[in-house]
């Protein structure tokens, strides 16, 4: 094997040489070394060392024309564009040593050797102060694939050395505080992976936008990775649990197919350096680009990288990884592992809330795509088509564009925010967006031609996964709370959660888990179908209707399995992220009015002239009208609980007007796998109707728990539509007989050993109802995430006058 000085295989490559061979190329030899064994395929290479770099510029006499011209930069210059082309120039020129470039066609002789002689290799830059934790240089120098020729290799090695004074990565180390001269480039040269013949991506061991650890990120497309980051398409994406993948439990917790506009492949001509970008065909865009088999295997690699890398350095190090499928040996491939340097480092324990300080109009929406970030900006639209227009680019403003490139990072650091046409949660607008710490919606697609230059425009990205652009200036504020001063009641405080969206970010709350996950919010906004519908399409007769649940199934077994898929992944997702806190999900509550807006609902839905007070909750359920759909909602909540792990999800049944109404539920559930006390099922009863307290000894023989819905209750109560205006005023959750209700429901499931807790919105609104259920020994109060924090302080000073606090929290 090649004895070099200037050469360096893989084998022989620690992450501990970073000084020798750069980031990429440490990183590449660790994994070899270190992961290969384990059974985790990582293709073999070596490293032209940046000796060798150093070597380039001694032998031409280059260090003092690239000072000189560095130092004019200092002094009012050149500009910086021409000052990176000018010293691309002089280290291109510089050639390379005889010695040199014998040494690295000798080495790529013996990789040929091993692969063959139609191997075509990856040649890729490797700075010596890259992927360290305190900087990534990722993206900031030149890499080249497709090479299968010495001749082609020994070009790209002079313009890999070049690519060291790019113009980002000149502004990068200006930013960063590197000296220009203490940095050196090094080349990995290695197999490429034939991602052309099949697909690639990136992923990450948290979620890049919350920090949330518990889950691999993984993004996919068609073809080499390049369109992933630079923003070019729309990735597939997926999440895995690793807290249940750990224990066996082998299920994608979430998936989203993307677009995948383009696939990037290499021109077949063996004496051919180029690449092409092709339109992807519209039947293979409507497919995910990795099998679900393929994307846990990519988890199992993630998880092992990760628990390596923070073996090496003794603390936790979540990781960003590359990773290719090779479509000639059908292998996944790791092409690199860095330390991921942004979601890591936010602060877990402080909470930065933005919100829109007014409502915008309806028509103030104008463009919808993916968030990144949690923040708001507002700012005047820039339009950018090509990097010549960025030095018109003012501060402050809104920097949109089809999509990004790292070019453009000097311009970009300017932003406000960031609009893209294209691109996923990964792509180089995203990436620069985080590290920056600006908001960004990415991915808008044809929404973007309702965006004008010129205008100002407000970006929220504080709704969770969908990020909105409304025209004109919208007021917002920011909230920051440290979570670390806030106290801990002895009283279990939860969140009530609809959208999977949000449960990452808001599982950081300092909460003991969900007390109601509303499961229709998910049929509504993920599903949109009536769950009859998609049991018995052939009772849909609107054509256009069957069109919509046509296209929506596309790719599924039937209706029942997009159902059933969905909903699990709903529920799954909000589980998996408060993990192992019970997470209480109510079946649905939806009534026949709104079950009659989804798709294909009306068929199925009878008229009611109050459907506050009709076929609402458990009477559906057993119901021959509903009894299918019932079905599918117990297999979503058996997949998310059996197959996913997620044996932390509670299941609550609304609406249950008498005991024997109850049991034909208990016995559906039973039928459909949901055994109440099996692998620890627990099944509760919404507390919601007066027939509910009257009888609570009863219920309490059925159920496992009570959760009071306090709207219901009170509105039955007092015979008050909450939903008119009129008597409105008649609607008071503090009434004695309210209160009274409250009291026998509590000390009813006291008396009969079970939990009680609630989940509407009275102790949030109220202070004196709160501290009226505190007295009572409420088990748990269930709040909307921003009446938590500060109904927390509120019921702990209730507990600590009443001297409930005793010694502390029984967790």
């Amino acid at each position: 094997m090649n004895k070099s000085p200037y050469i360096r295989w893989f084998e022989d490559i620690s992450i501990d040489d970073i000084p020798d061979v750069g980031g990429k190329a440490a990183s590449l030899g660790e994994m070899y070394r270190s992961l290969a064994p384990k059974g985790i395929p990582v293709p073999n290479g070596f490293a032209i060392t940046a000796a060798a770099y150093r070597a380039v510029l001694d032998s031409a006499g280059a260090w003092d024309p690239l000072r000189k011209l560095l130092e004019s930069s200092g002094n009012g210059g050149l500009a910086q564009r021409q000052l990176a082309r000018e010293a691309r120039d002089i280290v291109f020129e510089s050639g390379l040593p005889g010695e040199l470039e014998r040494a690295i066609v000798s080495a790529y002789v013996e990789l040929c050797e091993q692969y063959g002689p139609e191997l075509r290799i990856a040649v890729r830059s490797s700075a010596t102060a890259e992927d360290l934790p305190d900087a990534s240089f990722a993206g900031q120098h030149d890499s080249f694939l497709n090479i299968g020729d010495k001749g082609g290799l020994l070009e790209a090695c002079r313009r890999c050395f070049a690519s060291l004074f790019t113009e980002r990565a000149i502004s990068y180390r200006e930013r960063n505080g590197f000296d220009h001269f203490k940095v050196s480039l090094a080349i990995v040269v290695m197999k490429m992976v034939r991602a052309d013949h099949a697909s690639s991506g990136v992923m990450f061991t948290l979620d890049t936008d919350s920090g949330f650890r518990d889950v691999v990120f993984i993004n996919s497309a068609f073809g080499l990775g390049e369109n992933i980051v630079q923003g070019t398409v729309d990735p597939d994406e997926f999440y895995v649990h690793k807290p249940t993948f750990e224990q066996g439990y082998r299920c994608v917790l979430r998936r989203q197919l993307g677009a995948k506009q383009q696939t990037l492949v290499c021109d077949q001509d063996l004496n051919s350096q180029e690449l092409h970008n092709i339109e992807t065909p519209e039947p293979q865009r409507g497919l995910f680009s990795i099998s679900d088999e393929e994307v846990l295997t990519l988890a199992e690699y993630a998880i092992r990288t990760e628990q390596h890398y923070s073996e090496r350095r003794g603390t936790p190090c979540p990781m960003d990884i590359e990773w290719a499928k090779d479509g000639d040996d059908g292998q996944l491939y790791l092409l690199q592992a860095r330390p991921e340097t942004v979601a890591s480092r936010k602060p877990r324990n402080q909470l930065k809330r933005y919100r829109l300080s007014q409502k915008p109009a309806e028509t103030a929406l104008v463009a919808r795509g993916r968030a990144i970030g949690t923040g708001i900006a507002t700012g005047k639209l820039r339009r950018i088509d090509d990097v010549g227009q960025l030095a018109d680019f003012g501060d402050g403003e809104v920097l949109f564009a089809e999509s990004t490139s790292p070019d453009w990072g000097p311009a970009m650091r300017r932003a406000a925010a960031l609009v893209t046409e294209r691109g996923g949660r990964t792509c180089h607008a995203a990436i620069v967006a985080r590290e920056f710490g600006i908001p960004a919606v990415v991915g808008i697609g044809e929404d973007g031609r309702a965006l004008a230059d010129g205008e100002t425009a407000t970006l929220s990205c504080a709704e969770g996964d969908v990020g909105l652009v409304y025209a004109g200036s919208i007021p917002f504020e920011v909230i920051t709370t440290e979570l670390d001063n806030l106290p801990r009641p002895k009283t279990r405080m939860m969140i009530n959660l609809g959208s999977p969206d949000q449960a990452f970010r808001l599982s950081a709350l300092p909460c003991d888990g969900v007390g109601l996950a509303r499961m229709e919010f998910i049929v509504n906004e993920y599903i949109k179908v009536h769950p009859m519908a998609l049991a018995h399409p052939e009772r849909v007769t609107d054509v256009e209707e069957k069109r919509r649940i046509e296209a929506l199934v596309d790719g599924y077994e039937n209706g029942g399995a997009f159902f059933i898929e969905k909903l699990s992944e709903g529920i799954g997702t909000i589980g998996a992220a408060f993990y192992p806190r019970p997470v209480i999900v109510r079946t649905s509550d939806f009534k026949t009015n709104e079950y009659a807006r989804l798709i294909g609902g009306s068929p199925f839905e009878s008229h009611e002239e109050n459907p506050m007070l009709g076929f609402r909750g458990a009477s559906r359920y057993a119901h021959e009208a509903y009894a299918d759909g019932f079905a599918l909602e117990c297999a979503a909540l058996k997949r998310a609980r059996e197959t996913m792990g997620l044996d932390n999800i509670k299941v609550m049944i609304p609406f249950c007007r008498r005991i024997p109404e109850g049991e034909q539920v208990l016995q559906a559930m039973a039928k459909h796998g949901l055994t109440r006390g099996e692998n620890g099922l627990e099944v509760y009863v919404m507390c919601e109707i007066p027939n509910n307290v009257v009888q609570i000894d009863a219920f309490s023989k059925l159920f496992d728990g009570i959760s009071i819905g306090s709207n219901d209750l009170t509105q039955l109560v007092l015979g008050v539509d909450r939903d008119s205006d009129i008597v409105a005023f008649d609607f008071d959750e503090r009434d004695p007989g309210v209160l009274e209700m409250l009291r026998l429901a509590i000390e009813g499931a006291q008396r009969n050993g079970i939990p009680a807790g609630i989940c509407g919105e009275a102790p949030s609104n109220y202070p004196e109802v709160a501290e009226y259920l505190v007295h009572l020994g409420i088990d748990s109060i269930s709040l909307s995430p921003d009446a938590l924090l500060r109904t927390i302080t509120r019921v702990a000073a209730i507990e600590h006058n009443a001297g409930r606090r005793g010694e502390g929290r029984d967790d």
